[in-house]
């Protein structure tokens, strides 16, 4: 099956539809209908790839869409214009969001994603630098996380002031030392152009994140580390989109937002079921339900 492409409002020239003057009920609206029209897109990509990881896609969809098309500074048609704000999918195994994303905003032919996984092109299973709009490559668990830092770092190193960096961990990859060190770092040095967002959605590959190594009580631990600490349902726009403009206005620390999630969200079958961490993608009939429900959730935001 090829994925199929439907006309979207215009993007302005900076590459974000909707502006700040827009009301936030037809805000919140609008998103929850790109995410649900995404999620059908990167489900698609992921049957047609043969493979994939559906559950961490879904989960953190409506933090990338919040985030992209309602908040960051970026001109696609221009991936390295240095006063954009900066983006790191740390758990890169959510990919095909981030992918789909990318190609609504126009950072590369919505084509290319009838070629996810395949040998030859440009958009694999973990984010690569080859595709327009990735910042780094992502994937081997906390890597993406230290890099996000370090373009923070780089940014205030080189005077630039506006632009942030945003990155998205994932509660299993907060199991990597790596990523403790890459909290401490930004602790100490107090930075605050640094936003974070923990996918927290309870599950990983084997089993629950309580059953492997359990990392309550979260929130505390980031506290200790010197962070500004925000909880939220990470499936409310308006909580997201709050927790956005509450991260921008700290000036002392760097920010957390530790967003409660549910994998697969948005078809029933896979929401908080393990399978569909990474996995064969749906059958024929598992599909089927699955566009259903999507385009259900569409039509009921259009």
């Amino acid at each position: 099956m090829a994925v199929t492409t439907t006309p979207w409002p215009t993007l302005n020239p900076d590459g974000i539809p909707l502006p700040a003057e827009m009301p936030r009920s037809e805000k919140t609206r609008i998103l929850a209908r790109w995410s649900a029209k995404l999620r059908a897109r990167a489900l698609q990509m992921i049957k047609d790839g043969g493979s994939g990881h559906p559950g961490g896609s879904f989960s953190v969809m409506d933090i990338l869409v919040s985030l992209y098309f309602a908040t960051m500074r970026a001109r696609p048609a221009d991936p390295n214009w240095s006063e954009r704000d900066r983006f790191v999918l740390s758990k890169g195994h959510a990919c095909p969001a981030l992918y789909v994303v990318l190609a609504e905003l126009g950072y590369y032919d919505k084509q290319e994603l009838n070629g996810f996984r395949a040998i030859g092109r440009m958009l694999q299973g973990h984010p690569s630098t080859a595709t327009p709009g990735v910042e780094c490559v992502s994937g081997s668990l906390g890597q993406g996380f230290s890099a996000a830092l370090g373009m923070a770092v780089g940014l205030r190193l080189a005077g630039q002031l506006e632009p942030r960096v945003y990155c998205v961990t994932g509660d299993g990859e907060l199991q990597e030392g790596q990523c403790w060190e890459v909290i401490m770092a930004a602790g100490h040095r107090r930075q605050s152009n640094f936003t974070v967002f923990v996918d927290a959605n309870g599950l990983q590959g084997d089993t629950r994140i309580e059953d492997t190594l359990s990392l309550e009580p979260l929130p505390d631990k980031w506290r200790a580390f010197g962070w500004a600490v925000r909880e939220i349902d990470g499936h409310n726009y308006d909580a997201i989109l709050d927790a956005i403009e509450w991260a921008q206005g700290v000036t002392t620390a760097p920010q957390v937002v530790i967003a409660r999630t549910i994998k697969g969200k948005g078809v029933s079958y896979m929401e908080d079921v393990q399978r569909w961490h990474g996995t064969a993608p749906p059958d024929d009939a598992e599909m089927e339900i699955a566009l259903a429900e999507l385009r259900a959730q569409e039509e009921a935001n259009s």
